[in-house]
């Protein structure tokens, strides 16, 4: 019965001709299920694996979108965007985005490459000179003493120099050491913590340039969660001459019509947030120290910004048409291939809870390989990213498919039961 009441709300209201944007003022196209090579009646799994983990408090709520063919046949709200207020999610709420904010920087990337202004074989001391002649640490292996009773005696480190100087594209692809939760951590850590509110990128990415790395540059894959695509974004500003926040304001939102992504919420808007949650063994609960990405002035590339499913529909169905939407040509073709290829060759593999054989690692995102090999539910080629707080979406260009799934609590496991929703609905 509930999903049948499901499928006649999609055939009165998903599935009209078009649906306005939440305070974009643009539409979203849409179509009938079977015109696109889906079913009506299975795409209902989608609401129906969402509202299971409502019912089992795994999580608050979530917005979904399914597109193909740039039109979409699934776009639905479930549950609430705060547990204390009872206030439902909406299709315009916000979601902190954090990582799903590095595809975003990626493009600005991009985009400057495109216009000659940049390469992504540059090292980042030409425009960061604190950059040059970067150190690596190197960590002595742990030796025990002869009494096999007694602790390992403690690692001692040194550093050498860095075989060559980190580049672009090593930020890109995670494969730098710059902050990648090594050794330095601690490092890092104390940079992070005497970072004043009023520092900008320009103030704090120059002091990352003293830090040493985890490694040679181009040697390994490890996740820089933040130092790397906050760097990226302060040589989006020297190169472009704008802020970041302008930057992608004026180049990229406006042309794709995204008026509801922002690094700073409005304080109109500020109601429409949802609440982070962490699923833990008592339920759902706000963490106690929640991590703040940025600040009002530090606009993080990592990780700082907020956006709706719908504006965010927006951005991954560019990159699904080859780099265009509406008439606005963003990138070419061949440079979203690109962005879209395996770039770190078995480097990814099994790297923070990645499958050992089947991905790849692109510009700023996942690439699926081998689907069966990686015992992924979304076909190969699919590239995308998720986010800390549990944003997750992926494009597949082949297939001219966009899947989004944005909730606020993190979890890998929903990610896997949403990807199998939308495969299983496909029918051609």
């Amino acid at each position: 019965m509930l999903q049948q009441r499901c499928i006649r709300a999609a055939s009165a209201g998903l599935l009209a001709a078009m649906v306005a944007f939440p305070g974009a003022g643009a539409s979203l196209p849409t179509a009938k299920p079977e015109e696109v090579g889906f079913s009506s009646e299975r795409l209902g799994r989608i609401h129906d694996m969402v509202r299971r983990r409502v019912e089992a408090k795994q999580i608050s709520g979530a917005v979904t979108l399914v597109a193909r063919r740039g039109r979409v046949v699934q776009y639905d709200a479930v549950g609430v965007l705060d547990l204390a207020s009872q206030k439902p999610m909406t299709k315009d709420t916000l979601f902190r985005l954090a990582s799903t904010t590095k595809p975003v920087t990626t493009v600005a990337v991009l985009m400057l490459m495109e216009e000659g202004k940049l390469k992504l074989t540059d090292p980042v001391s030409q425009y960061i000179p604190e950059f040059k002649n970067t150190q690596v640490v190197v960590e002595t292996e742990r030796t025990a003493p002869p009494m096999t009773d007694r602790p390992a005696l403690p690692e001692k480190t040194y550093t050498v120099p860095a075989e060559r100087e980190i580049t672009i594209v090593d930020l890109l692809t995670h494969t730098s050491g710059l902050a990648s939760g090594g050794i330095t951590n601690p490092e890092f850590v104390k940079l992070l913590n005497a970072r004043k509110p009023a520092d900008t990128l320009a103030d704090f990415i120059p002091r990352l340039g003293a830090l040493p790395l985890d490694f040679q540059p181009g040697t390994r894959w490890r996740y820089s969660g933040l130092a790397a695509f906050d760097t990226l974004g302060r040589i989006v500003e020297i190169v472009s001459g704008m802020t970041f926040d302008e930057f992608l304001r004026t180049r990229l939102f406006e042309p794709l019509g995204m008026h509801d992504t922002f690094f700073n919420v409005p304080e109109k808007d500020q109601e429409r947030l949802a609440t982070i949650y962490n699923h833990t063994d008592k339920g759902l609960e706000k963490p106690a120290n929640p991590l703040v990405i940025g600040s009002p002035v530090y606009f993080s590339g990592a990780g700082g910004l907020r956006s709706t499913v719908a504006d965010f529909f927006q951005f991954a169905q560019m990159l699904c048409n080859g780099g265009e939407l509406n008439g606005n040509r963003i990138l070419s073709p061949w440079t979203v291939d690109l962005m879209m290829s395996n770039n770190v060759g078995d480097l990814f593999l099994g790297q923070i809870g990645r499958p050992a054989k089947g991905v790849g690692f692109g510009l700023g995102g996942e690439v699926v390989l081998n689907n069966a090999e990686a015992r992924m539910r979304k076909p190969n080629g699919s590239y995308g990213w998720d986010g800390a707080f549990g944003t997750y979406w992926w494009v597949n260009r082949k297939e001219q498919m966009v899947a989004i799934l944005f909730v606020q609590t993190p979890g890998r496991a929903q990610q896997y039961d949403f990807d199998n929703a939308v495969s299983q609905a496909v029918i051609e």
